[in-house]
């Protein structure tokens, strides 16, 4: 059985830094895109960034370029995602998906998706 776990998340004043871990279990970690989308009440899930199986390549939502950082550690089948500069509208429940595949910043090329964790940005 495929398992996301999502920890990191949690409430921060605007400017400050939060780490969000995703942990995988059930399935081959290294194949497929992994990612990281966000959600805020009454809107669409948001794409944040994904990252390629090896590692080498990221990808990452305009409104999160230059303040979020993606990362994976395969021999702990867990992605990171560093997030810098945090703002009030980056308010929302972050999900970790995996096995993406085709084109990293789609919803629906992810197979399996975590239960999110809630970041909240003070002002």
């Amino acid at each position: 059985q495929v398992q996301l776990v999502e920890s990191g998340g949690g409430l921060v004043q605007a400017g400050g830094s939060l780490r969000l871990s995703c942990t995988a279990s059930g399935l081959t970690f290294s194949r497929g895109y992994m990612a990281w989308f966000r959600q805020a009440p009454g809107k669409d899930r948001e794409f944040v960034s994904a990252i390629n199986w090896s590692g080498d390549s990221t990808w990452y939502g305009d409104s999160v370029k230059g303040r979020f950082t993606m990362s994976r550690d395969n021999a702990k089948n867990t992605v990171y995602v560093q997030m810098n500069s945090l703002k009030p509208e980056d308010t929302a429940d972050y999900y970790c998906a995996a096995g993406g595949t085709v084109v990293p910043s789609n919803p629906r090329r992810y197979t399996y998706w975590g239960q999110g964790t809630q970041v909240t940005v003070s002002s």
